[in-house]
């Protein structure tokens, strides 16, 4: 099995990538693993980041990209989490012959180690930016501040075994996940 992990900086368009594989083959999102963890909360640390018994991730978001000391602690509680959920994942699917995670932490979290081919999906800053503060409803400086929370694209670009330009099209997208396909099937 040929354990692939998609990463790229934050809104650089990496579920669209995941969208198109998933088509074909298995494709995980660590992000949905890290939700469901964080749901299983009860508290943290008495900050108040529920809303009616639940997690509200924007509160959450808010209180730990401006506490870095607060940011560390939480992945201490939910990396190992989902890592363990990786391996069951990796057990469960071990006679597939590609399996994909989406992994937007990937270099962050040190979970590069687990993974035969790292796809980098990236685009440019103002790109970025323009689709963090649509998407997720931030102003530019909450934008920023998670932007910057991240490894730099061109640091990743070096631990990386292929690269996916998102700044076109989908279809320009899809030639690119295709080109990987074709050359991972010849290896």
């Amino acid at each position: 099995m040929l354990k692939v992990a998609i990463t790229g900086n934050i809104a650089s368009g990496k579920s669209q990538v995941e969208q198109y594989l998933s088509k074909i083959f298995p494709v995980y999102d660590t992000d949905k693993i890290a939700h469901k963890f964080l749901n299983e909360l009860k508290d943290f640390y008495g900050y108040d980041v529920f809303t009616e018994g639940k997690i509200d991730r924007k509160k959450l978001g808010k209180l730990v990209f401006s506490n870095p000391e607060l940011k560390e602690k939480l992945e201490a509680i939910i990396h190992p989490q989902v890592k363990e959920t990786l391996n069951n994942i990796f057990e469960k699917h071990k006679n597939d012959k590609f399996i994909f995670v989406s992994v937007p932490l990937l270099f962050e979290a040190g979970f590069d180690g687990m993974f035969d081919k790292i796809i980098l999906v990236t685009t440019d800053d103002k790109t970025r930016l323009q689709r963090l503060m649509k998407r997720d409803n931030l102003t530019e400086e909450e934008a920023l501040i998670r932007i910057k929370s991240q490894i730099s694209e061109k640091e990743k670009i070096k631990k990386s075994d292929f690269i996916i330009n998102n700044n076109s099209d989908i279809h320009n997208l899809e030639i690119q996940i295709n080109q990987f396909l074709t050359l991972s099937f010849l290896d």
